[in-house]
C-alpha cells in the first residue's frame, strides 16, 4: 500500500507521536528524503522533560508556536478522520479478504465519509 501512496503523492514530511522517538525511525524518515515531525519522548529522562517543559513555556511566553508543532497539529486532523472512518464507516471491522477487496471496502467507507462531510458543510 505505501508503494501506491509514493507513486501518487510526494510526501515532504513524517509526523508521528512519542511512541515513534526513536533514533533508526529519524534515520529512516531522512533516507527517504523527508523531514520526520515525531513528538519528544523523555522515557525516564527527567532533564529533557524539564527543558520540554521550559521550551513550552518559553513558546507562550513570546507568544510563537514554532513550525513543527504547527505541522504536527496537522496530524490530529488525520487521526480524526481516521478515527470515523473505524467507528462510524466501516473501517474497524473488515470481513473480506485479500488486498483489493479490503482497499475496496475502505474506500467505500472513505466515499460515504467524504459525502458526509459534504453534508455537514451544505446544511
Amino acid at each position: 500500500m505505501a508503494e501506491l501512496s509514493n507513486q501518487r503523492v510526494t510526501s515532504l514530511y513524517d509526523l508521528m507521536d512519542s511512541a515513534y522517538d526513536v533514533p533508526e525511525i529519524h534515520e529512516h524518515s531522512k533516507q527517504l528524503g523527508h523531514v520526520p515531525i515525531i513528538d519528544k519522548n523523555p522515557r525516564r529522562n527527567k532533564a529533557l522533560k524539564l527543558e520540554l517543559e521550559a521550551e513550552i513555556k518559553r513558546c507562550k511566553t513570546i507568544h510563537i508556536k514554532p513550525a513543527e508543532a504547527i505541522r504536527y497539529n496537522e496530524r490530529s486532523t488525520v487521526e480524526r478522520v481516521n478515527d470515523r472512518l473505524k467507528d462510524e464507516f466501516g473501517g474497524r471491522v473488515v470481513r473480506v479478504r485479500g488486498p483489493e477487496k479490503v482497499m475496496c471496502h475502505l474506500m467505500f467507507g472513505m466515499l460515504v465519509l467524504t459525502a458526509d462531510q459534504l453534508l455537514k458543510i451544505v446544511t
